[in-house]
């Protein structure tokens, strides 16, 4: 799950352009406020990911194109700025390419492969501003293994050379966990020397799997860090790496929370669930995180949005301490107008970085 503006991925790949670019300013002036939304638009998938249980509970059901281009059209209105598609995976859809096309017009937009289809879908994907491509180690065996699919780390190896060669802004987005922990510096190293972009994932697992909008990840022995000092070296030499360089999309400030978290168990930011971010569900559901219950149905939102109940959920939200998902960190530790221009001055000084100035 994770940018971008928005972790990070506006870059030397960007395709957005003048106009989109005057659009989003406008906007984030307007709006001081929820500016990241991701839609977890499908709950099919193809892999059977050994720390993810979307699989196990797949559904036919979902939105229709229409009703997607309705909520997105909601989604701008109450300020949202970007948009990542994941699911499921979201190039299942057959009306993918349509719904990418009108998010890309208003939005920065992100979509998540596995890395099996992204190859056949490259006309669907021209006009996004960003594909992540899931893929955890450059074992071969060790990522097929944990995609649960043979043939996964090969599918997807060649997506990011495809995408890259066609122009289409790609990077890979590991998730970290004990099974990879000591091979993330390297696995960044490789990507990035390559100007393929990293950002990341942590790996965890739903707190209260039967009372949320709906549930990402399951306990997982194998994939649960054990080694909180291994964890806090990573994130210092991550640090360190992005001195030097323009790939690495992931800010400092998210890098400190992490390792303080790891180090001491304790957070150094409050949760801005509703307030900084909201996901969507495959249905429509609005919740400010998937581990939490829905507050309405996208289509209610614009009548909800400004109500005493949204602001005395982001109050309570702001005291849950339950999960450690990365991009629910970013998006708290970055939140409002200042966390957005703090992650563009990251970004900016992670370019003036590489180009050598």
């Amino acid at each position: 799950m994770e940018y971008y503006v928005c972790c990070g991925v506006v870059g030397e790949n960007s395709m957005i352009d003048r106009s989109k670019i005057l659009d989003l300013a406008r906007r984030s002036l307007k709006h001081d406020g929820v500016h990241h939304a991701q839609w977890f638009i499908t709950r099919k998938c193809n892999y059977r990911c050994r720390g993810c249980n979307v699989w196990m509970d797949s559904s036919p059901v979902e939105l229709s194109t229409e009703d997607v281009k309705r909520g997105l059209d909601i989604l701008r209105d109450i300020g949202v700025l970007e948009i990542v598609f994941s699911g499921g995976n979201p190039l299942l859809r057959d009306d993918i390419g349509e719904i990418l096309d009108y998010a890309s017009k208003y939005f920065i937009t992100t979509v998540y492969d596995n890395g099996s289809l992204a190859l056949s879908k490259i006309d669907e994907l021209r006009n996004v501003d960003f594909v992540a491509i899931s893929l955890d180690t450059l074992d071969e065996s060790k990522n097929d293994y944990l995609k649960g699919v043979s043939g996964a780390w090969r599918r997807a190896m060649e997506a990011i050379e495809a995408l890259k060669k066609e122009g289409i802004p790609v990077g890979v987005s590991p998730t970290i966990s004990q099974m990879n922990l000591h091979e993330i510096v390297d696995f960044t190293r490789y990507f990035t020397e390559r100007k393929i972009p990293v950002w990341y994932s942590l790996y965890a697992y739903d707190y209260q799997p039967a009372k949320g909008t709906f549930s990402i990840g399951k306990r997982n022995d194998e994939y649960e860090i054990r080694d909180g000092n291994a964890l806090a070296e990573v994130c210092d030499k991550l640090m360190s790496m992005k001195r030097e360089n323009g790939y690495i999309y992931i800010t400092t400030r998210t890098l400190e929370a992490v390792k303080h978290l790891a180090l001491t168990g304790e957070r150094i930011w409050r949760c801005k669930a509703l307030k900084s971010f909201l996901v969507v569900d495959h249905l429509g559901r609005v919740s400010g995180c998937h581990c939490k219950e829905p507050v309405a149905s996208i289509f209610d939102l614009p009548e909800i949005w400004r109500s005493p109940m949204i602001k005395r959920l982001q109050k309570e939200y702001s005291y849950c301490t339950d999960c450690i998902y990365l991009c629910y960190i970013f998006y708290s530790v970055h939140a409002g107008l200042t966390g957005l221009l703090s992650i563009l001055f990251d970004r900016w000084e992670s370019i003036k970085a590489y180009m050598g100035k």
